[in-house]
């Protein structure tokens, strides 16, 4: 049998003509609810009510899916008008009786968020509405209406989100009923006697003075000074000419990272997506691609390349599953053979990362040492060919020597479980904090490092070790 679904408005009188003739020629009617305003519409009609759901379901979802549950079941044996407060669009029970009952019909109702909109006298034409019940689903917007604020709990969630988007101390207008009052959002949890007419709405400040900001607003940002009246320096810029700006500020968050600074690393990560939004705006004056575009692309490819949670591949631990994204990313990159891979390491990569990297690569088509200590003996190797070089005095061999003996040192330490890039930096800080205490420990004795022997100099190297080994 059939299903209208009625949406009632927010108040009594907000029923329209179509309703209420649907209604004089209902079999049955039946309401989500009688505890509303908008349920006095239906004075003079014959409905029953299914609060007595609310009492038994155990949580939000599950009363939906009894509510639609009881409305499909009651249309089993006569046309059947479902009616519910505010916008049918608005009503979860609703979306489920659309998608599992075809012979469907809908009257609809003036909404929540539009009533709280009007009430409220929210300035701007665009906002997004979502029900308190579905807050984390709201994302960045110019401005928003959030109904269905029954009860403090879910106030508090709203809080926290609002906060998120638009900052705590971002005004808003909490209605309830026909009353609105103005508060900042902090302050949203700790109204009372909240019900189910509670909305807020909220809507961001001018874009310079907002609290929060989204990667939207970066590139807005970036755009507004690369405008004919924007900044001389910005505007001129160009992919190659900031190019190396990426790899400084990621260096510039490794090192925030290594210092255990939270600060710099927060910091730090808005000036590396600083230069992500640079870039793609860039491209996007081009017409070659936008963010949008960029960050689509990134999230398909890691839902692509974890197979092992969104697809068949299996991955029990954190080898496998990298064993998954690496098979992926060679289907993705249409790389066909090993070489291939060995050739997509990008060129610009630290001599020692990239040579660890490529050598990862390679000994996946089994082109490897088998030990540590196997490539150990060819480091020995090269270095008496190094060794042989500079004996010769040839320049050219000694440089390709030189190289030889580096790359068999990677391999060595990687084969040995170690990270050659950070190895190093290590092996050079040491150094320099060696280095720095030898010299405290030569000036103290009134002595210039320059004016001491190598013995002389062995001596103090041995004691600022030790002075900043036990430091």
């Amino acid at each position: 049998m059939k299903i209208t679904l009625i949406g009632l408005g927010t108040r009594k009188g907000d029923l329209t003509k179509r309703a209420e003739s649907a209604l004089m020629r209902a079999s049955k009617i039946i309401a989500r609810t009688g505890n509303t305003e908008s349920f006095k519409s239906l004075e003079g009609f014959k409905a029953e009510t299914l609060d007595g759901l609310f009492l038994s379901s155990r949580n939000f979802d599950t009363l939906n899916k009894n509510l639609a549950s009881a409305v499909i079941d009651a249309s089993k044996t006569s046309d059947v008008c479902y009616c519910v407060d505010g916008a049918v669009c608005e009503d979860e029970a609703c979306k489920i009786i659309l998608e599992k009952h075809a012979d469907t019909e809908i009257i609809e109702g003036v909404s929540k968020s539009a009533a709280a909109a009007g009430i409220s006298r929210l300035k701007s034409l665009q906002y997004t509405a979502v029900s308190a019940y579905d807050i984390n689903s709201l994302k960045s917007c110019r401005a928003a209406t959030v109904y269905d604020i029954d009860c403090e709990f879910i106030a508090g969630a709203v809080k926290q989100k609002l906060t998120k988007l638009f900052g705590e101390e971002t005004g808003c207008s909490f209605v309830r009923g026909e009353d609105c009052v103005k508060i900042k959002i902090y302050e949203i949890d700790r109204m009372k006697n909240y019900d189910y007419s509670c909305a807020v709405t909220v809507e961001e400040g001018d874009f310079l003075t907002k609290d929060r900001y989204d990667y939207d607003d970066v590139e807005t940002l970036i755009k507004l000074l690369r405008a004919p009246n924007g900044c001389p320096w910005d505007r001129v810029q160009t992919n190659e000419s900031i190019k190396s700006n990426v790899i400084e500020e990621a260096y510039e968050l490794a090192d925030a990272i290594e210092r255990g600074d939270d600060d710099g690393i927060e910091e730090e990560t808005g000036d590396v997506l600083l230069q992500a939004a640079f870039h793609s705006v860039i491209k996007e004056e081009q017409g070659v691609f936008d963010g949008s575009d960029a960050v689509t692309h990134l999230v398909k490819k890691l839902i692509f390349r974890h197979s092992h949670i969104f697809g068949k591949d299996k991955a029990t631990d954190s080898a496998e599953a990298l064993g998954v994204w690496d098979k992926n990313k060679t289907v993705e990159k249409h790389q066909s053979t090993f070489s291939e891979t060995l050739e997509a390491v990008p060129a610009n990569f630290p001599a020692c990362m990239r040579a660890q990297k490529i050598q990862k690569r390679a000994s996946k088509a089994g082109m490897d040492f088998s030990s540590a200590e196997s490539a150990s003996a060819k480091l020995y190797e090269e270095l008496k060919e190094l060794s042989d070089a500079i004996s010769a005095g040839d320049k050219d061999s000694v440089s390709a020597e030189a190289g030889d003996v580096l790359f068999s040192a990677v391999n060595v330490c990687r084969l040995a479980g170690a990270d050659c890039e950070d190895a190093l930096k290590g092996a050079v800080k040491k150094f320099s904090d060696r280095f720095k205490e030898c010299e405290r420990l030569i000036t103290a004795d009134g002595k210039e490092m320059t004016d001491l022997n190598e013995s002389e100099l062995d001596e103090y190297w041995i004691k600022a070790k030790n002075a900043v080994k036990s430091n």
